[in-house]
């Protein structure tokens, strides 16, 4: 139950009970009963990045209790099995524990992958991104650098890696720059990387901040990929601890914009019927060759009681070149 439907239901229950009683939940219409669909992963994985290698589907998240980096592994994307361990054991020096967040993984261009990972930088006491490689998808991955890639600390720091592969080879990483910590903007940034990916090359290009009305302060999350002749920029926005967070999107013709932004959410606890809660921190996914169905969206959301975050898995559907998430009926 959302935390507005939840508030209301308390009102027009103690109204009830006013005037003589209040039944049980199952006494209401069922049509105004919530149904909360099922997590693919139910237990606490947010901000899921998704890799596919060979035929196995390896999902990412936010630090567990017992893990910087948590993991899982699917043949087919709905069946999911979290493993023991954690990917990145060890942090870099320039990072304290406890803060390890929206992990993306991507392969390199040797055949070695990399984790970009946002951490607590105890310089700063803020949040910024690192890179890490490993051999193997399942790590260890090792910090490439004793420093931050991303710490902008005039800005509030750097979180939400995102990596992109552009047609002609050439890699960027997104980023948003933390600005929600100190009452500054939130931009999703752009920037170029080196040919291995481990080093920045240039300057930054800002791409969109939080400016419609249901972004609230916050637009967080960036994820790029290419669809047709444009550019779409998925993201996420409002605040992540309640079911206000929403999934937007925007378009551009060029890589480095201007993007166009949706005036209305992607995806919501609204438009989901409250089906998923506070849907964001999302990853989309294009089956290989070799794997059945088309676009897919892995996303988290919270539980009813509002204590973890699951992760989801749903079909995205173009129409007329624009995204739409199809939830399961």
């Amino acid at each position: 139950m959302s935390l507005r439907r939840a508030a209301a239901s308390v009102l027009v229950c103690a109204a009830v009970a006013f005037l003589g009683g209040c039944g049980p939940a199952g006494s209401l219409d069922a049509a105004a009963t919530d149904v909360p669909a099922a997590f693919a992963i139910d237990q606490d994985f947010p901000d899921p990045d998704v890799l596919l290698v060979g035929d196995t589907y390896y999902a990412y998240a936010t630090n567990s209790l017992t893990a910087n980096v948590q993991f899982a592994t699917s043949t087919d994307l709905q069946s999911w099995e979290v493993q023991d361990g954690d990917v990145l054991p060890d942090l870099p020096d320039w990072a304290n524990t406890g803060r390890t967040w929206a992990p993306e993984v991507t392969s390199g261009p040797d055949g070695t992958f990399l984790l970009y990972f946002t951490a607590a930088d105890r310089a700063s006491g803020l949040q910024c991104i690192g890179v890490a490689s490993a051999a193997s998808a399942t790590g260890p991955f090792v910090a490439t650098s004793t420093l931050p890639l991303i710490c902008p600390t005039g800005e509030g720091g750097a979180i939400d890696a995102g990596a992109f592969v552009d047609a002609d080879g050439s890699r960027w990483l997104l980023w948003k720059n933390d600005g929600n910590c100190c009452s500054l903007d939130t931009w999703l940034q752009l920037s170029p990387l080196s040919p291995d990916g481990r080093t920045l090359t240039g300057e930054p290009t800002r791409l969109i901040k939080q400016s419609e009305e249901w972004h609230g302060t916050v637009v967080e999350a960036p994820i790029l990929i290419r669809h047709d002749d444009e550019y779409v920029l998925f993201y996420s926005a409002n605040s992540y601890a309640d079911d206000s967070y929403a999934m937007g999107f925007a378009t551009a013709p060029t890589l480095q914009g201007p993007y166009t932004n949706g005036a209305e959410p992607l995806f919501s606890t609204e438009s989901s019927g409250d089906r998923y809660l506070g849907p964001g921190g999302q990853d989309v996914v294009s089956p290989g060759p070799d794997q059945p169905g088309g676009d897919q969206i892995v996303l988290h959301s919270w539980d009813p009681a509002y204590v973890y975050r699951g992760m989801s898995v749903l079909q995205l559907d173009w129409v007329d070149g624009r995204p739409t998430v199809v939830p399961p009926a």
